[in-house]
């Protein structure tokens, strides 16, 4: 709940930061309000908006920096638990195989009859050679 509210407290500091920012004007609009250039007559005084604006941009961006490191230690606090996918469908698959029962395959295929086995190997002879010096020998082409 306080990292949220940090969170949300941290944005809305660096919107403020980003207008007060884009309000400031730059050096060089200093020397014409030293000439008289009607400077006097604005919101903030003949001193202008500079003080009131930088002021508040030092304060906005030392509470900026503050909630940023505050929210780095709670979030330097949080432990997430790190493991993949396959991780867990491996610790949850045997306990489900153990709750069900195998499920019955409906097709209208019948089953396939079942094969006597001749001998106790699943693997099938391999055809003997005739003779090992005949496949030696090339076979002569005959005109």
């Amino acid at each position: 709940m306080l990292y949220n509210v940090l969170l949300i407290i941290l944005i809305v500091v660096s919107v403020a930061m980003i207008v007060l920012i884009l309000m400031q004007q730059g050096k060089g609009a200093d020397a014409g309000a030293a000439f008289g250039s009607g400077a006097s007559g604005t919101v903030f005084g003949s001193q202008g908006s500079a003080n009131f604006l930088s002021r508040t941009t030092g304060i906005l961006a030392t509470v900026f920096f503050l909630v940023a490191l505050a929210l780095a230690f709670l979030a330097s606090g949080r432990t997430i638990e790190s493991g993949s996918i396959m991780g867990g469908a491996a610790t949850s698959a045997p306990a489900a195989a153990v709750e069900t029962a195998p499920a019955v395959p409906v097709s209208d295929v019948p089953p396939a009859p079942a094969v006597e086995k001749a001998s106790s190997s699943e693997v099938p002879a391999a055809p003997m050679e005739k003779n090992p010096a005949d496949a030696e020998k090339p076979v002569q082409e005959q005109k």
